[in-house]
């Protein structure tokens, strides 16, 4: 019985993940912003202290303060499974931002971090950015996950993608306003979900040492001349 468990949770999951979004349930997740402070939240370089800060309710980053930098949820830097919901807006026309997750320190210095990046991208950037899971994994390939990929890779590490059907189209995200984000990282297994749509998937199937199995939660800022919103960030830890 035990294994067979273990075989359907993924479906049962994506199952009720699917009918949370379509009934507003919010069981077993929890705020991680107060809406009011930074409380929780951490830059993870001095060039980003003065770039993240808390407007009208929402965690506000301004590129023009940090550049390409980082915030980071401090209370738990070890978060391996889990689902996480909020909410973004971007200003500007080459806005770049997104999420880190399982983020940990690049031992060989090529980046800042390692990780699994959830893209959110103005529109007109195209697909390979607004959308897509980017792989900040040096020392192995970094494969093509774009907006409407869904992507499996094999313990070869050859990627095989095909379409996502009814997947998040360009059409589906509110320009200049907000856009809700579901993430969701199980195992081997990512989902990139923004306005209840699919953006983008991939499942990992490479030896567990070379996968990122836990680190930190992080808010990005790619670039000057734009402000990348957050708010009602919610965190529901998976076993």
């Amino acid at each position: 019985m035990k294994s067979t468990y273990k075989i359907l949770r993924p479906a049962i999951l994506f199952l009720s993940l699917a009918l949370g979004t379509a009934n507003g349930a919010e069981d077993g997740f929890v705020p991680i912003f107060d809406g009011k402070t930074l409380k929780g939240w951490t830059p993870v370089s001095t060039q980003a202290k003065d770039a993240w800060v808390v407007r009208d309710g929402a965690i506000l980053g301004d590129g023009d303060k940090g550049g390409r930098c980082y915030l980071a949820y401090a209370e738990n830097k070890k978060i391996g499974n889990f689902e996480l919901k909020f909410s973004y807006r971007l200003t500007g026309s080459k806005a770049n931002s997104g999420v880190s997750i399982r983020a940990v320190r690049d031992q060989t210095g090529k980046r800042d971090f390692q990780c699994y990046h959830a893209d959110l991208g103005a529109i007109g950037l195209g697909k390979q950015v607004m959308g897509a899971w980017d792989f900040h994994t040096p020392g192995r390939k970094e494969h093509r996950c774009f907006r409407g990929d869904s992507l499996v890779i094999d313990k070869n590490d050859k990627p095989t993608i095909t379409a996502i059907e009814n997947g998040l189209k360009e059409k589906d995200i509110r320009k200049g306003e907000w856009n809700s984000v579901h993430l969701l990282a199980l195992g081997n297994y990512f989902k990139f979900v923004i306005n209840g749509k699919t953006s983008a998937e991939f499942t990992e199937r490479l030896p567990k040492e070379k996968r990122l199995h836990e680190g930190m939660i992080q808010l990005q800022l790619h670039n000057p001349k734009m402000l990348a919103e957050f708010k009602d960030l919610r965190l529901k830890i998976l076993d």
